[in-house]
């Protein structure tokens, strides 16, 4: 990286020529020392909807003197889009998920957020929206700025379908189209300069074609039908319809949480166009490694409450975050060994030496609090299997199924072989689920056969989680209350199989009903996936989960002695772990094939052509019965 990209000399993480910040995607981030603090932001609107700025940071409930921002403070509102002064966010049982986080971020930043499940991404975008304000220390946004929040279960005007909300985010440019209009129909020489002024807004901000940018983005994301009653639609659906109305909006400072999920490979591809060229700051929760890599210039890295900012992209992450774990490896075995010496001299110390020990005493409880913060192991995940599969698996034979007037699969024929692992991609509503439910018998084709081998053992993982409790802790769930647990034929300490998918210690304790996302999702793998199946049928596993567990999920899968078929849109997953595809690529048709997810988009547009890498609005055939 060229050295114009490197750190400057007050500190700030900056951003190098023009060629290599296109290249990089470059966003900048600074660490700051914590001044005051104490204040809360307390803007506050529905989900998913545009904030105006508060400039200056309030005062928090626990301070009531008012507060006025000093000369330094208004500085950084001019350079910088959003700054954190010493914030911390505490939840019940003094469990603090951020603390003392010092960052400021430039106005064109590109950042993607990572940590575990549970260490405060969706927290800490929620606070930078508005939403949650139940925090200490400062966090505001630069004067004039508009901030745009896109959450994991975004809410829609009930009353409007889905074209008049995704309408809402381009309210204001409309309306100055509008009166332009009106001013042109009614010309006269009072109303020129109002006409001339606007002409300007709009040649600026390449208004003239607005209809069209709206058919573009809604055609490019799937958005259901223009007339669709959002009340009918799936969360996958409405978050489409969210992310649409957000991006058209253009706000200065652009919130994603999880933007990827449920999007099909085509959708993403435009996303991460779409968002590298973006005209703000842009903060985003995303699993997606390939989508992290092309779109970020900088990862923000949430562990262990604290906030670590890095220059480069998810590989450039990679390489550095191995490198402070070494690190952090060789200061921890020094750290032991002195807690050892310390441990030992304290046991020997005599009551005579007590005045002048007090140094030593807090030394001594000052490498213990070091100690009990070391990093998280990483989960390693074992998919028992209970019964070996042989050669004849799942035959799908002339396979025909409709929904309503559509038809979602056409004369599907294909095998699954034994040991294969299956990635099944396409857009929402393209009968992905469908499939599964066929597979089970939840669900009977219109036509065609699905033949189950004799020795598959069937295991269904599917989104809805409903099979939760969440009055139970997590190794309750998982456990049943017993403390040996049969995997397959081998017998594992209940506690120890929590442990593998990342809940240790205290998380096992946790309730279900207080996890994340991606916490809920690991207890829900976990349990399914106890039952010793031989055949997994994964419906989106990968949705949520942090990217520590997502590389546990492929080493258990790699090791797996069975065969999995895998609905998942998380690219660098397939790439990873896929030996087959089968691709739901519209108009009824779907694609098997023999291979990972890039071998496929290349077979793709060979047959194809290059127009295929454009997302369009699914469409189908007409079905009749």
């Amino acid at each position: 990286m060229p050295e114009s990209a490197g750190r400057a000399t007050d500190g700030t993480l900056r951003g190098g020529t023009p060629a290599n910040r296109e290249r990089h995607h470059e966003g900048d981030c600074r660490r700051r020392s914590a001044q005051g603090g104490g204040a809360r932001r307390r803007t506050t609107a529905a989900d998913g909807a545009i904030r105006p700025a508060c400039p200056l940071p309030r005062r928090s409930l626990h301070q009531r003197k008012s507060r006025q921002p000093g000369d330094n403070e208004a500085a950084m509102a001019r350079q910088f889009i959003y700054h954190m002064q010493g914030l911390t966010k505490t939840y019940p049982g003094n469990r603090k998920v951020l603390e003392n986080i010092n960052l400021s971020f430039y106005p064109d930043a590109k950042i993607g957020v990572l940590g575990v499940n549970g260490a405060g991404k969706s927290t800490l975008l929620r606070i930078m929206a508005g939403i949650d304000t139940e925090y200490t220390g400062d966090g505001w946004v630069a004067e004039g700025a508009r901030v745009g929040y896109l959450p994991q279960e975004p809410k829609l005007d009930p009353e409007l379908s889905v074209r008049e909300n995704v309408m809402l985010g381009v309210a204001a440019k409309k309306a100055i189209l509008d009166r332009y209009n009106e001013l042109m129909m009614n010309y006269s020489d009072e109303t020129a300069d109002e006409a001339a002024a606007l002409q300007d807004k709009i040649d600026a901000q390449n208004l003239w074609d607005l209809d069209s940018q709206v058919e573009q983005a809604m055609d490019a994301l799937g958005c259901p039908p223009d007339d669709a009653d959002v009340t009918n639609l799936s969360g996958g659906e409405r978050r489409r319809v969210a992310l649409c109305k957000l991006l058209l909006e253009q706000p200065e400072l652009l919130l994603l949480d999880e933007p990827t999920n449920h999007l099909d490979a085509e959708t993403v591809n435009w996303l991460e166009g779409h968002l590298r060229t973006y005209p703000g700051a842009i903060l985003i929760v995303t699993h997606d490694r390939y989508f992290l890599d092309n779109v970020t210039g900088w990862i923000l890295e949430l562990d262990r409450g604290r906030g670590i900012p890095y220059e480069g992209n998810y590989s450039s992450w990679l390489k550095q975050k191995q490198k402070r774990l070494e690190q952090e490896g060789r200061e921890e075995e020094t750290r032991q060994k002195t807690l050892a010496r310390e441990q030992e001299w304290i046991a020997a110390s005599p009551k005579a030496r007590q005045a002048k020990s007090k140094a030593r005493y807090q030394r001594y409880e000052d490498l213990l609090a070091k100690a009990n913060e070391k990093a998280p192991t990483t989960a390693q995940i074992v998919i028992p299997v209970a019964e070996r599969l042989g050669q004849n698996v799942i035959d799908f034979e002339g396979l025909t199924k409709g929904f309503g007037d559509r038809l979602l699969i056409d004369d599907l024929t294909f095998s699954l072989p034994p040991g294969g692992i299956v990635g099944v991609i396409g857009p929402n509503g393209a009968g992905k689920t469908t499939l599964f439910r066929m597979i089970t018998g939840q669900e009977q084709p219109d036509k065609g056969t699905i033949t189950v081998g004799d020795t598959v053992h069937l295991g269904y993982v599917d989104q809805s989680r409903e099979s939760l409790d969440p009055a139970n802790t997590v190794w309750e769930e998982l456990s049943g209350g017993l403390d040996l647990l049969m995997l397959g034929k081998r017998e594992v300490n209940s506690r120890a199989y929590c442990g593998a998918f990342n809940f240790k210690g205290a998380d096992q304790q946790k309730k279900v009903g207080n996890l994340s996302g991606g916490e809920r999702n690991r207890v829900h793998l976990a349990k399914m996936l106890k039952s010793g199946a031989n055949v997994l049928l994964l419906d989106e596993p990968t949705n949520d989960l942090d990217v520590d567990t997502l590389r546990a999920l492929e080493e258990a899968l790699e090791d797996f002695a069975g065969c999995a078929v895998i609905i998942s849109h998380d690219r660098w997953f397939l790439d990873r772990i896929a030996t087959h595809i089968l691709a739901f690529e519209g108009d009824s048709h779907v694609e098997w094939f023999e291979g990972n997810f890039q071998d496929y988009e290349k077979d793709k547009m060979r047959r194809l052509g290059t127009d295929t890498i454009i997302p369009h609005r699914l469409k189908y055939k007409k079905f009749t019965r």
